[in-house]
């Protein structure tokens, strides 16, 4: 019986700055970082108050998991915008976007109340959306 999930993938156009973006403006931990075959990078991530979900931070590349085309598909589309991070949560969504933004990060929608909370729609650094929400 499967009784959670520990993993979840964003697929990212640069490793290293994808986890300078995650670890110093976000305030991510750092899961693993470990090579594992070949130019294969294991990279996790998880914010600080919860290990138990981490963020993949996959490059595609041709290897044990893309061939060259759909590495190149999946590129393409990370750089158009295509993909979501996800929802990140947080007690002040106010505090928070004010925080986020003095670090550079940009944000498309800022806090703006919602029918269950409020919410501020963000990008990470290889164009990922994601929603920051105050429940």
């Amino acid at each position: 019986m499967i009784t959670s999930i520990a993993h979840t993938t964003i697929y990212v156009l640069n490793q290293d700055e994808a986890l300078d973006f995650y670890k110093n403006k976000l305030g991510f931990e750092v899961g693993d970082d470990m090579k594992v075959e070949g130019d294969f990078r294991w990279l996790t991530v998880y914010p600080k108050s919860n290990s138990q979900l981490q963020l993949v931070l996959a490059e595609p590349k041709e290897g044990p998991m893309f061939t060259k085309d759909s590495a190149e598909k999946i590129r393409s589309l990370i750089e158009e915008g295509a993909f979501g991070a996800g929802v990140f949560e947080t007690e002040n969504c106010q505090k928070t976007y004010e925080e986020l933004v003095a670090k550079g990060v940009e944000f498309m929608q800022p806090p703006t109340e919602q029918l269950y909370g409020v919410e501020a729609m963000g990008i990470d650094n290889s164009g990922n959306w994601f929603s920051l929400v105050q429940r």
